[in-house]
């Protein structure tokens, strides 16, 4: 144990907090069982670190632990716990729990047996609590870590500290909402690098290296959160990264099922269960007409990379202009808000549809609908039913 709390005081000592995520503040820390899953790279676990400092949480009562350590491969959580308890210690931050086998029915008996133990406990995102041994659901508050808003963007590149806005407000009063922006800042002239390489905070790190990193990351997450998960075989992790290239050269488009199975060489159900693997590693989004009652057979109408970052770093050829906006939108938009397809306009959010295009798009699309609106790139403020693309990066 000595050495894990050598290895946490090592990383504590290397964090700061002058870049915060907002989900910092959206977190009832006041709860004793948290989790918090997304995707890799998100930032879960410096927002542990950032916690421990933020909170000011006793440096001798506290304890981070990743369970990717070789600690645990000899050592249950449960003993950790219980040692950690005998000698005072009163909070554990558990990282990466999706990479021990048992996590879920241990992680329920430290819960049960010391009550008196904050637990804060991160995951990939393909876990769920809902469907994990032990009962958790009814016992640990759950969020999700997202990859960073535009307006998160602005904030880390320290061009602007700006309030997220709620979608009624943009679209009842995006002119007033965005004018005040724009004179303090030029949102054009940031778009395109937070669309290149804005989504994940290691961009920090290398701006120039964080494409291939990010592509790194992803073939990670298959290699390796993928099969610890599903107990997946070597030759299914390979089918899913070649459905993902072809997913990478393709999207946006309506799936055929059919010919996309007989091409990957799977089953059907397999090929739907392999779209489903990758919308839950937050890299593809599907998409619905009808998001009530969705089965796991059903086939999704439209498919598309998870934020405009994946194309950039997967695809091998220039990436469209409206697939990066329609990302854009998906993306930001579903973080608090269900997205469906429309037929009739690009998207729907409730009752409302959604055009998207650029500067110049027109309402013919949707002129004859109620609550339709032309979300439109390249503007810096929108004329009535028409908004700026950019905007809808203000609602996380």
């Amino acid at each position: 144990m000595e050495k894990l709390i050598q290895k946490y005081y090592q990383k504590l000592d290397r964090t700061k907090l002058l870049k915060l995520r907002s989900q910092m503040f959206d977190i009832d820390w006041s709860n004793r069982f948290i989790g918090i899953k997304g995707a890799r790279g998100a930032g879960k676990t410096t927002l542990l670190f950032q916690y421990i400092l933020l909170k000011q949480l006793p440096t001798q009562e506290t304890l981070y632990v990743s369970l990717d350590d070789l600690y645990f491969t000899e050592n249950s959580i449960f003993s950790l716990a219980e040692q950690f308890v005998n000698e005072g210690g009163k909070y554990l931050l558990i990282d990466e729990v999706h990479r021990y086998a048992n996590w879920s029915s241990e992680l329920k008996n430290i819960y049960d047996d010391f009550p008196d133990l904050q637990v804060v406990f991160t995951g990939s995102s393909l876990i769920h609590i809902e469907n994990a041994r032990g009962d958790l659901s009814r016992r640990a508050v759950v969020y999700e870590l997202h990859g960073l808003s535009f307006r998160e963007f602005l904030a880390f590149q320290d061009i602007g500290q700006f309030d997220k806005l709620s979608l009624d407000d943009i679209l009842n009063r995006h002119v007033e909402l965005a004018r005040p922006i724009v004179n303090k800042i030029k949102p054009l002239s940031f778009f395109k690098d937070y669309l290149t390489y804005g989504y994940f905070p290691y961009y920090l790190e290398n701006k120039d290296a964080y494409l291939q990193k990010l592509m790194e990351t992803i073939l990670i997450a298959l290699s390796t959160d993928l099969p610890s998960s599903y107990n997946l075989s070597y030759a299914s992790v390979e089918k899913i990264k070649q459905l993902l290239h072809i997913l990478a050269e393709s999207v946006p488009f309506k799936p055929n099922i059919t010919k996309l199975s007989e091409r990957i060489g799977v089953a059907r159900n397999s090929l739907l269960d392999f779209l489903r693997y990758l919308e839950e590693l937050r890299i593809v989004k599907r998409l619905y007409a009808d998001t009530k009652g969705i089965g796991l057979l059903q086939k999704p109408e439209k498919l598309y990379l998870n934020h405009p970052n994946i194309f950039y770093a997967l695809s091998y050829q220039e990436a469209d202009k409206g697939s990066i906006r329609e990302s854009f939108f998906i993306n930001q938009v579903s973080v608090v808000h269900p997205i469906e397809y429309s037929a009739k306009g690009d998207f729907k959010v409730g009752k409302d549809l959604f055009e998207i295009g650029g500067k110049s798009k027109s309402q013919k699309q949707i002129q004859n609908e109620q609550n339709a609106y032309i979300i439109a790139d390249n503007i810096e403020i929108g004329h009535k039913n028409k908004i700026p693309l950019w905007l809808f990066g203000f609602l996380y």
